[in-house]
């Protein structure tokens, strides 16, 4: 089994800036992308950015300019600095892995809350 933990979320005023990470740990022979995805209270889980595990990465037009999504190969880690934060920008952030382990597995994590508000 593979496990995904999220953390760093919080409170964040308008215009500031919180950075998310998202350790994987558990048996994987590679991990392919590796992804953010966020859910607003009464909206539809969106995608907000990815990154392949060549390091390509595409971004919601939303966030474009304003996130980075960034992942660290050698820790299982994927990132996302997320700047110039909007009240548009509060949800549920998710960290999603697609995983070689013998079969190819999607897995997500928990969860972690971004609120932004002044």
């Amino acid at each position: 089994q593979v496990q995904l933990v999220e953390s760093g979320g919080g409170l964040v005023q308008p215009g500031g800036s919180l950075r998310l990470s998202c350790g994987a740990s558990g048996i994987m022979y590679q991990i392919n992308d590796m992804a953010w995805y966020r859910q607003a209270p009464g909206k539809e889980r969106e995608l907000v950015a990815v990154i392949t595990d060549g390091g390509s990465t595409h971004y919601a037009d939303s966030v474009k300019g304003r996130f980075t999504i960034s992942r660290d190969n050698a820790k299982n880690t994927v990132y996302l600095q997320m700047n110039s934060l909007t009240y548009d920008d509060t949800a549920v952030y998710y960290c999603y892995a697609k995983v070689w382990s013998g079969v190819l597995i999607a897995y997500w994590g928990q969860g972690t809350q971004v609120t932004v508000s002044s």
